[in-house]
């Protein structure tokens, strides 16, 4: 019967391909229903007690609950120190932080430190699990340029459920060169974390258990909003975008044609700006914005319908309401970025990677105790991934790396800054050239996979070793077994 199903599966992801994008999921929308009569939720800032050597340090509280995510209904959710999402964590470059992560739900989780270079005992990854009523204690010093970076649960085979559910928030790196953007957290630096929801008629999320690339929601929530709205009182405000949904794309835009400028990518600032007036982001992708506002005036934020299978229809986001009076800014110009562009070096080796349909990388399926592929710490490669399937993205641990070509092609202007996640359709070659941390660890792996929660969980994910330079014929290629049901994939 299993066989049946993975085979019924395949045909209809075939026919889906086929269509590129008709069908149902295409008029989904929620234009023309929203009021925009809620205040958007501005996650708090996570507040450190400072240890004598100067280490920031942060208590962050896994937990159940129920939140008011619907007017008028309550959904059961998870948070983190609330009971949706978790606090904005800020630190600098050069700082040491350290977490007390307390998992007080009922079950296993764990807690990673997507778009983060640490070392990977202290990653989050689906090694370092914590058991309920367990507390958890990682500790690096921040060494990488300013960057929007997350923080989410990466529970080997339950990720898309508990970030689904509300475990989530996001991680602020500031640096010398962040400074030259708005930096006032709330007021004109503001944190959008996008995600997509199903409900039932009485309000609770559910999941869609049988869709292809996973769910697929047809409401909107940002920071846990529903409905929102932002009131504005600068004429220049950036906007964190971080697309923390399960599966769907957005196209941002505004549905007045407007301009903005990109600042960022995932992993750092862009050397300028680029002006834009659409930008597309998978799940995990982060982005920057700076958009100019005049007095008085109203703008919406949009995601606007693609035809990928996972960025299908039309969704408003966010009403912005702009005071008569604006707070001015001095206008964005010039360098943003001294950290210099990843380049791959002359004898840079190369890796590649096959993605498929049945959720595979190179043939092969999630294994804990298997280590796929080894890395010298602190080196530069370039990876070839070759999609064969429906759309997939792809992200690496532990690494910042710069798009060198797509299908060939060099990558358009704002697709070439820093970069730990990236999108890759059906039937396309996408080249990196891939900066790794340097870490070494020769027990402990990192992770590299498919973004798309549901094809994560279903095992398209694979586990690099970083070790010593020069030792890589020495390392091991199997880890020792460990008696816990998360080990291994089983289909």
């Amino acid at each position: 019967m299993k066989s049946y199903n993975r085979f019924f599966a395949l045909l209809m992801t075939l026919l889906i391909i086929s269509l590129a994008g008709c069908g149902k999921e295409e008029d989904v929308t929620n234009v023309g229903k929203l009021e925009f009569t809620q205040a958007l939720n501005i996650p708090p800032l996570a507040e450190p007690t400072i240890e004598a050597d100067g280490t920031k340090n942060f208590t962050l509280t896994m937990q159940a609950g129920t939140t008011e995510l619907l007017p008028g209904k309550m959904s059961d959710t998870f948070g983190i120190n609330g009971t949706y999402l978790g606090p904005t964590i800020r630190a600098s470059r050069g700082d040491k932080v350290s977490f007390n992560v307390v998992n007080n739900l009922e079950e296993t989780s764990t807690l990673h430190w997507h778009g983060m270079r640490l070392p990977a005992v202290m990653d989050g990854g689906p090694h370092q699990m914590i058991e309920a009523g367990e507390t958890w204690t990682p500790h690096w010093t921040i060494d990488q340029p300013s960057a929007t970076t997350w923080y989410h649960p990466h529970l080997h085979g339950k990720t898309a459920q508990h970030v689904y559910k509300g475990l989530a928030g996001m991680f602020i790196i500031e640096d010398e060169d962040s400074k030259k953007l708005p930096t006032s957290y709330g007021v004109d630096d503001i944190p959008l974390i996008i995600q997509d929801k199903l409900f039932t008629s009485d309000g609770q999320m559910k999941e869609d258990k049988e869709g292809i690339f996973g769910t697929l929601g047809d409401e909107i929530l940002v920071n846990g909003t529903y409905d929102p709205y932002l009131e504005v009182t600068s004429s220049q405000v950036r906007f964190r975008l971080l697309n923390g949904s399960n599966a769907r794309a957005y196209h941002f835009g505004f549905t007045d044609g407007r301009s903005f400028k990109l600042v960022a990518n995932d992993a750092g600032l862009l050397q300028e700006s680029v002006t834009m007036e659409r930008l597309m982001l998978s799940p995990g992708e982060r982005a920057e914005i700076v958009v100019d506002f005049k007095p008085g005036e109203e703008a919406i934020l949009h995601s606007f319908s693609g035809n990928n299978g996972i960025d299908n229809g039309e969704f408003d986001l966010l009403k912005i309401v702009v005071a008569s009076e604006l707070t001015e800014t001095i206008p964005i110009d010039g360098q943003l970025s001294t950290v210099p562009p990843i380049v791959a070096p002359k004898d840079a080796p190369v890796r590649q990677f096959k993605l498929t349909m049945e959720n595979k990388i190179n043939d092969k399926l999630m294994d804990m105790n298997r280590i796929d592929e080894i890395v010298p710490a602190g080196t530069t490669e370039i990876w070839e991934i070759n999609n064969f399937g429906w759309s997939h993205n792809f992200h690496i641990h532990n690494a910042a790396f710069r798009i060198l070509d797509i299908n060939d092609k060099e990558p358009s202007e704002y697709e070439r800054g820093r970069k730990d996640t990236v999108f890759i359709p059906n039937g396309s070659k996408v080249r990196l050239v891939v900066e790794f941390g340097n870490y070494p660890d020769p027990h402990v792996p990192y992770m590299y996979h498919c973004h798309l929660l549901r094809h994560e969980d279903e095992g398209m994910m694979g586990q690099f070793l970083l070790v010593e330079p020069g030792t890589e014929s020495q390392a091991q290629t199997t880890l020792p077994q460990k008696d816990n049901e998360h080990n291994t994939h089983h289909e």
